[in-house]
């Protein structure tokens, strides 16, 4: 199930021969890297790294987001959400709990699609409501009552996703689909909620959403979670509970997202955990044995020690217990990150875990180092997930953006329908990218730099405000 090796020799020795290798591979280009500075230091600070040069906006994705403003200059944020389901028709996961539905197809895909429209904006059944003579708040509770709840929300959102990953233009997105970036935000909540906790850095009480995305701006997972919970585990989660046709090979994340633990999961699950450490200048290596020391003489003086591998090896068997566990859902992420803590350091499976998470934590910060390119990618990927944070303030407008719910059903079921509504908004304007793209105007005109840029996380075009009639008789004019 873990494609792992069944000795515990083996593993250990893929292990050594990869570490290894990167820091042979550091050692050796460290002395000719101009932005990468291993010194003296009498407090630790033995790592400088030099900032990357900040890239400019080109002029091409200004000019194609001015074209699009042009031609469709006002598209309500409703309409985005009803074309997105004429296309791809994903309220048909949006079954009922009962024996079934005496409403007519055509009157529930519509009171369907507004309750969730009222759900991910915030705005409220009422409002919406009483924006559409044809139904009244009773309609629209008794259908959210029936037929919305974590889990249909969740069917409806991978079938959006799935069909984002289909319809794209590689020439336009490229052919990987396999990294994710991950980071939290902070939504202001009621304080009676249980789960409502104050939040140091933010200055308010409320509740966190985490996000994965892709390089291109798809939120392909979401999770409410309490502002102390781990990060770690909520990152886990997604990787494992995601139900979409995209396979997470490489997740970028913050320095909360990491820890030493963090790094031995995602190696035991065959993913690169890849950070943004805030105290680089910080970080330590480890190397294979104790007389490996002497063979790196230019990054020596932030090596550390060598990795226990009989301790791995001793404890290898549970520890691939406790992993599958994990992959099954037996035990959950936050669980596992909470039971191997500091707090238990004398388990030996936790020992074990540290063990191998120093292994594979060497192993990316000799990459790190190594490479600018694979810096200046992971700001990239955070970086989307900041700018989708201000996108998700743009949807989800009602009420001043607070989530005015003591139930944290409730409370799951709005991050989900606002988590629909971008994936619908991604999937419109991929489409309309698409088409202005395919135009005689613009063949050849793209440099590397547009297509790095490139992106369908924009709302210029959009208007989520105002009434919200739905007709079914308008449609989006693509093609």
């Amino acid at each position: 199930m873990l494609n792992l090796p069944l000795d515990c020799k083996k593993f250990t020795l893929q292990l050594k021969s990869l570490l290894t290798k990167n820091l042979t591979a550091l050692n050796t280009n460290i002395p000719h890297n101009k932005l990468v500075i291993i010194k003296n230091s009498k407090v630790g600070n033995n790592i400088k790294v030099t900032p990357s040069d900040p890239q400019v906006e080109p002029d091409n994705i200004i000019k194609l987001q001015q074209e699009i403003t042009n031609k469709w200059s006002s598209i309500h944020l409703i309409d985005i959400l009803k074309e997105s389901d004429l296309r791809i028709n994903f309220t048909k996961e949006l079954k009922t709990i009962g024996k079934g539905s005496s409403i007519k197809s055509s009157d529930l895909q519509k009171r369907l699609l507004l309750c969730i429209f009222g759900i991910g904006s915030n705005t409220g059944l009422k409002r919406i409501s009483i924006a559409n003579e044809a139904v009244n708040y009773s309609d629209l509770r008794y259908v959210k009552n029936r037929h919305i709840n974590a889990i249909t929300i969740r069917n409806a959102i991978s079938i959006v996703v799935n069909n984002v990953l289909r319809i794209r233009d590689p020439k336009l997105w490229g052919y990987t689909t396999t990294t994710v970036a991950c980071d939290s935000t902070h939504l202001f909540a009621w304080d009676q909620n249980l789960m409502s906790e104050w939040h140091f850095r933010y200055r308010k009480k409320g509740v966190m959403i985490y996000w994965h995305v892709d390089q291109k701006s798809l939120c392909i997972y979401s999770q409410l979670k309490d502002c102390i919970s781990s990060e770690v585990g909520n990152m886990i989660k997604g990787v494992i509970d995601h139900d979409t046709e995209m396979d997470m090979e490489r997740v970028f994340v913050d320095t909360h997202g990491q820890s030493v633990i963090g790094f031995a999961v995602s190696y035991l699950l065959q993913f690169s955990l890849c950070p943004r450490l805030k105290a680089i200048n910080k970080q330590k290596l480890y190397y294979v044995d104790s007389e490996d020391k002497k063979k790196y003489q230019n990054i020596e003086k932030v090596l550390k020690g060598s990795i226990n591998w009989q301790l791995i090896e001793d404890n290898y068997e549970e520890v691939v217990k406790h992993i599958v566990a994990l992959k099954l859902g037996i035990v959950t992420p936050e669980v596992l990150i909470k039971r191997f803590s500091k707090e238990n350091y004398n388990h030996p499976v936790y020992k074990a875990l540290v063990e191998i998470g120093k292994a594979n934590k060497t192993i990316f910060l000799c990459e790190y180092l190594s490479s600018e390119d694979l810096r200046i990618e992971i700001n990239e990927g955070l970086n989307v997930v900041e700018r989708l944070n201000t996108v998700m303030d743009f949807i989800f407008y009602g009420k001043l953006g607070q989530i005015a719910t003591n139930n944290t059903d409730d409370q799951e079921l709005s991050i989900l329908c606002l988590h629909l509504l971008q994936a619908c908004m991604v999937y419109i304007n991929t489409l309309i990218i698409q088409q202005i793209l395919s135009q005689p105007y613009w063949q050849d005109r793209f440099t590397p730099e547009d297509y790095r840029a490139l992106t369908p996380l924009f709302s210029g075009h959009i208007n989520p405000y105002g009434l919200f009639p739905l007709d079914f008789n308008k449609r989006i004019v693509i093609g």
